[in-house]
């Protein structure tokens, strides 16, 4: 086996203890070289070691353990991949041209690029992917400081629609993002990420709690222990934090002090991973997160045990799928925009400014819609119909992670529906419409995927069963535009460890450059008014 695979096998450990993760950045390898070749084979042979993007993905998982790290290491992959960043708040007439490649982000948390074809004319077609960035999770609350029985409590908030129970007696600490207080007198974001266990929600003891099944109580059972109060008490006195220039102390305070909101010690670690003093840090927004690591799984590396796969993995594939299709399917010969949106904000509905219900998705096209071609004159020479004309010529895929069949529980499943992990990406089929996918759909994907010789699955949900949803349907209503529901299959959906395939990530990522790339030549030939 190579040494190479055996270094990049070491790196992946689940027993990895790291103190910090690298910064993912797209290999040094052109998206078309030889290295796709074996997951294109789709064997689990001994011999097949994982595709180099499975062990990309692990760097980004890790490296992302709120929606904010995520977004800033797409913002890596793409200005790594020659994109240009860009501001919602300028003026895009003298940035944006065909043939150029851009990228923006709104709260951080979300972000959205795109590569404009050099034929590009106002009204052309837009082809898109989309996907989220947030997963499941325990939020630190505003004000977190507990204690009770000799123990330093931190006040949690559940997120979404997480598996709680598999939140116990995990090595928990916390990452988000931190406001400082600068010495001028301005406000700085900055992302912080504490790389050592610090929390843990520990179970009751078998012998105390005797029944057969465990639904805890997510106000009163669900809050995790940071330390003891007898090591507060004995900790030596720290010195009082420097007031800001220009404060006095008849300054007007209209919130509690943060020291009194939260623990003292639990500021002082955050203030030390930041480089920062704790008496400038001014708000806060720390999500927890397990410290074990994502790594490959199985007996011949074929699975991913993961960490937030939902959705993570289809935003990393997104986004190396824009960047791969750059280079494999020139701008120069296209008179499409290839569009990558993630979005955060999905596991809670969507309904904010920047989730996919609100106007970051529509706003951009409305913009990218009158964009001049090469040559011509402003965007105000466009037809006034241009933006409605790019929208019903237009196609997104909702890419969001699949329910791969679970072994102890097949009957859970629709029997002619089963999907694989490992099978290739999974179209999802709702007839009630909790998934846009329809015929014309199916059919454009599957001319993409013959064409990057990528296979793939279907699945529905049983009659007697409930269906979840997707950024989809919410988007394709909005919008007007064709769309289609797909995600890679996974098991374990919403709990802090999750279960992929490692050949699948290769498979998105194919699938997603393929689509990218051949839209704009495939989009005329299955139109369905």
């Amino acid at each position: 086996m190579p040494a190479s695979y055996l270094t990049r096998r070491r790196h992946s450990s689940c027993l990895s203890s790291s103190s910090s993760d690298p910064v993912p950045t797209p290999p040094s390898t052109t998206p078309s070289s030889p290295r796709s070749e074996t997951a294109r084979r789709y064997s689990t042979s001994v011999k097949m070691a994982p595709p180099a993007s499975a062990f990309d993905f692990l760097d980004f998982v890790n490296a992302s353990p709120t929606p904010y790290h995520a977004v800033a290491n797409a913002a890596n992959l793409f200005d790594a991949a020659g994109f240009t960043r860009i501001q919602e708040r300028d003026d895009w007439s003298a940035t944006v041209k065909p043939g150029g490649k851009y990228y923006l982000t709104r709260n951080a948390s979300s972000i959205v690029a795109f590569a404009v074809g050099a034929r590009w004319k106002p009204g052309n077609p837009i082809g898109m992917i989309g996907a989220h960035t947030d997963s499941p999770c325990l939020r630190v609350k505003p004000v977190s400081k507990r204690s009770a029985n000799g123990y330093l409590q931190v006040g949690v908030e559940t997120y979404g629609g997480g598996i709680w129970h598999s939140w116990f007696d995990r090595d928990l600490s916390v990452a988000g993002r931190v406001l400082v207080r600068q010495g001028d007198g301005s406000f700085a974001q900055k992302l912080v990420k504490v790389d050592k266990p610090i929390l843990r929600i520990p179970t009751l003891a078998i012998h105390l709690h005797r029944q057969s099944n465990f639904d805890p109580n997510k106000e009163d059972e669900l809050l995790p222990i940071a330390g003891l109060v007898e090591a507060e008490l004995n900790k030596k006195a720290e010195p009082e934090p420097e007031a800001p220039a220009g404060a006095d102390d008849a300054d007007f305070q209209p919130l509690r002090a943060l020291p009194e909101r939260h623990h003292p010690a639990f500021l002082a670690l955050i203030a030390e991973h930041l480089g920062v003093e704790a008496g400038q840090i001014v708000d806060f927004e720390l999500l927890l997160y397990d410290t074990q690591k994502a790594c490959l799984g199985g007996l011949r590396d074929e699975l991913v045990f993961s960490p937030r796969l939902d959705n993570l993995n289809s935003t990393f594939c997104a986004v190396r799928g824009l960047i791969a299709s750059v280079g494999s399917f020139p701008l120069g010969d296209d008179a499409t925009i290839r569009l990558v949106a993630c979005f955060d904000h999905e596991e809670i509905g969507s309904l904010s400014a920047h989730g996919a219900d609100s106007n970051l998705l529509p706003a951009i096209l409305r913009r990218l819609s009158v964009l001049p071609a090469a040559g011509a004159g402003s965007a105000v020479d466009a037809a006034a119909t241009a933006f409605e004309q790019t929208l019903a010529t237009s196609f997104l895929l909702s890419a969001d992670m699949a329910h791969a069949v679970h072994p102890n529980y097949a009957a859970k499943y629709e029997r002619n529906h089963t999907p694989a992990i490992n099978g290739g990406p999974v179209i999802k089929i709702n007839a009630n419409q909790r998934y846009a996918t329809n015929s014309p759909g199916i059919v454009l994907l599957q001319e993409v995927a013959r064409a990057q010789r990528v296979p793939l699955q279907l699945f529905v949900v049983k009659n007697d069963s409930p269906c979840g949803s997707t950024i989809g349907p919410m988007l394709s209503a909005k919008l007007g535009v064709r769309t289609l529901d797909m995600g890679n299959p996974q098991l374990s959906m919403h709990s802090i460890r999750e279960t992929g395939g490692s050949q699948d990530v290769e498979s998105a990522i194919r699938l997603f450059e393929g689509f990218l790339g051949r839209f704009g030549e495939l989009e005329g030939k299955i139109l369905v008014d």
